[in-house]
């Protein structure tokens, strides 16, 4: 295996944690919001409002920050990890304007989303701005195996979206139906994060595979625990209301779980909410929810993704970025926002 641990790594001090894993990340994620300030420049006033507004928005850049974590693992010493690190973010932010034009969410982390203030028109379009640049800057890293993962990942995304909108109002939808929402929608992009982490590292394809592998359960487990806090968690620390996705009309794993357990009567609950996009009866699903153990359920599967997340980093040797990419699944299944 041609794995070599980057000779500037820190060295480990105590267990990781959040605070512990972004020290780390530090130097390279400054260098990473400089690049997305400069990127971001347009003649166009309306693209840099937008695009500065949902940028800064808060958030932990966690997608760039894994392949940072990958990179560096693997022993990445050069400068591609950051224009690509943008690139990612640049991806995520571009679908996160898009799904609030679908959604009508009228809150992002905490704030007003972009639809909100500027309206569905000029969203989607500066979304487009962002999926455009990002193109334009993968061009600048000359080549073709990126291009090609990338190209991959954002037509993977777009499916994916494509597939949870025809979900929308559907309480009859799969387990597995709503597992391939979550992989195309969400884990495709942790995962080409964590592959190309690997890529630029020059790595064998066994350990590109591992990092790939890693980076698809851990956006499982993300996404899936992120499903049970629309409905378990803290709405301030999520910067959303608890149960939107219900008022969205999203059957998500615990309303799957809850409607294969539930009462004729109960289902039928369930079914009308989904079907009408309303969370007036959230209360009652909530009890449903519970009785039934379907967020404990789900979340035992989050759980389950996480810890092959895990199990994949045996590819990588011991440093300082393995046990924060370590951290990081645990941390998808055990964090409040």
């Amino acid at each position: 295996m041609n794995v070599q641990t980057s000779t500037s790594a820190p060295k480990k001090v105590g267990s990781p944690s959040l605070n512990s894993v972004m020290d780390l990340c530090a130097a390279d994620m400054r260098e990473v919001d400089a690049h997305i300030r400069r990127s971001l420049d347009s003649d166009v006033v309306l693209i840099n409002q937008i695009s500065n507004y949902i940028i800064g928005g808060g958030g932990k850049r966690l997608r760039p920050m894994l392949l940072m974590l990958s990179a560096r693992a693997c022993g990445y010493q050069g400068s591609h990890h950051v224009p690509l690190a943008v690139i990612i973010e640049f991806i995520h932010t571009a679908t996160l304007l898009h799904d609030d034009v679908v959604d009508e969410s009228d809150t992002r982390r905490g704030q007003k989303s972009a639809h909100a203030v500027w309206g569905n028109a000029a969203t989607v379009l500066v979304g487009d701005f962002l999926y455009s640049r990002s193109f334009q800057l993968m061009v600048t890293l000359d080549s073709m195996r990126i291009m090609d993962i990338l190209a991959d990942t954002t037509n993977t995304i777009s499916e994916g979206e494509v597939l949870q909108l025809l979900n929308m109002g559907d309480p009859e939808v799969t387990e597995p139906a709503y597992l391939s929402v979550v992989e195309n929608k969400t884990a495709k992009l942790f995962e080409a994060a964590c592959r190309l982490g690997g890529v630029i590292g020059d790595q064998p394809t066994d350990v590109e595979e591992a990092l790939a592998q890693y980076g698809n359960h851990l956006g499982c487990a993300f996404q899936v625990a992120d499903d049970v806090l629309d409905y378990d968690g803290d709405g301030d620390e999520l910067g959303k209301n608890v149960g939107d996705d219900l008022a969205e009309g999203k059957p998500t794993l615990p309303l799957i779980h809850a409607r294969g357990r539930a009462t004729a009567e109960e289902r039928q609950l369930i079914d009308d909410a989904i079907r009408n996009g309303s969370s007036s009866d959230l209360g009652q699903i909530m009890d449903i929810l519970l009785r039934t153990g379907s967020l404990d359920s789900a979340m035992d599967y989050a759980r389950q993704r996480a810890e092959l997340a895990r199990a994949a980093l045996s590819a990588l040797p011991p440093s300082p970025w393995r046990d924060a990419l370590s951290f990081l699944a645990e941390y998808s299944v055990d964090r409040k926002s």
